[in-house]
């Protein structure tokens, strides 16, 4: 009897608590409602200025670039075996350039600085005036537009192909910014791999204009596909390039010793065969002759491997899709700004009136 009795009292301050509750909210309602012109006329205040946002907000361009890698080496087949013969023989062609470069770590050297300063500096040409990227860049967001009031900034130009090497301390910080804009968090580029299993490769750049989102997402796309192709195919080319110019040599010192062979025989002509001393320069040239065609047969053996392993260690980097004009345009609609800035400017106009009445009944109290 008396877990009943205690059950019906629990029930009943449930109620009273719940009343208590639908009051506080009804006298709430009741308040805003006094206070619904101010609420409107924020809502229209908030309303408008979203409007004149949408107004006044470039809108932006956003160019896309991907490209496939495509790695001979990654192959094998018969040449893998010759190569492999060569190596065992102690002859360095050139067979492997490393994977420091493959999956994510190429991600990352697209978006490296020395890759995105580079391009910055690449030429582009506007309404017949060739000019960087980087003075575009500058020009377009006008961010030398108080650089003459400054004298240490005043006459700061970038011109294209310019050596990096000789920038000065404020040319350096510049160029660092607009780097950081673009390639650092939130940037302009923004570069991403498909899918973990092939080898296709996004790039894409976001910008309010339209022609430098186009022309710097194919110049990043160039200079990446440059670098990385010197870098893969190096060791194979130093090789090659070494194996050249002892061909040559030696193909010069043939040429020298068959000269010496005719020379020494035009001094040997009609003398006495028991003269015997007389002929050893010509021998000794014959000698020559024979060591350096031996030595020439196997340099250009090698010289051609190493032709085809330089074929083989060059990566074709193919272009799928460029970007064509016109860009994907962005821009947030005027409708939309008008309704989300007038629920934000009457959302905050009725949580100052909750809080400015809680604390006037606080200083009450």
């Amino acid at each position: 009897m008396q877990q009943n009795n205690n059950d019906i009292q629990n029930i009943a301050e449930d109620e009273i608590s719940l009343k208590e509750l639908i009051l506080k909210i009804k006298d709430w309602y009741r308040f805003l409602l006094t206070k619904w012109l101010v609420i409107l006329a924020a809502g229209i205040i908030g309303g408008t200025i979203g409007v004149v946002y949408a107004f006044m907000q470039k809108p932006e361009y956003t160019a896309s670039l991907s490209f496939a890698l495509e790695d001979e080496k990654q192959g094998g087949g018969g040449l893998s075996g010759a190569l492999g013969l060569a190596s065992s023989l102690g002859i360095d062609l050139g067979g492997s350039a490393g994977g420091a470069f493959s999956g994510a770590n190429l991600i990352e050297l697209m978006k490296s600085r020395n890759i995105v300063e580079k391009s910055l500096l690449n030429s582009i040409t506007v309404n017949g005036k060739t000019q960087s990227f980087a003075q575009y860049y500058i020009n377009f967001n006008e961010l030398n537009k108080n650089w003459d009031e400054k004298p240490l900034l005043k006459g700061i130009v970038f011109a294209p192909d310019a050596d990096r090497s000789k920038f000065t301390l404020q040319q350096d910080s510049i160029l660092g910014n607009i780097y950081a804009s673009i390639a650092g968090a939130n940037g302009l580029l923004s570069v991403a791999q498909k899918d973990k299993k092939i080898s296709i490769i996004n790039i894409e750049v976001k910008s309010t204009n339209e022609l430098f989102s186009k022309a710097f997402t194919e110049s990043i796309a160039q200079e990446v596909s440059s670098y990385y192709i010197e870098i893969k195919s190096k060791k194979a080319r130093q090789n090659m390039e070494i194996l050249q110019r002892q061909t040559d040599s030696i193909r010069v010192e043939l040429n020298g010793a068959i000269t010496g062979v005719a020379a020494a025989a035009d001094n040997t002509f009609g003398l006495n065969p028991a003269m015997m001393v007389r002929k050893t320069p010509g021998t000794r040239r014959q000698v020559d002759v024979q060591a350096n065609t031996a030595i020439l047969t196997q340099l250009v053996t090698n010289l051609e491997m190493a032709k085809v392993s330089l074929r083989k260690e060059t990566p074709l980097i193919q272009v799928i899709d460029r970007p064509i004009l016109p860009l994907k345009k962005e821009k947030v609609g005027k409708l939309k700004s008008l309704i989300l800035g007038g629920f934000l400017a009457g959302f905050l106009t009725v949580l100052v009136l909750i809080f400015k009445k809680l604390f006037a009944g606080i200083l009450a109290d």
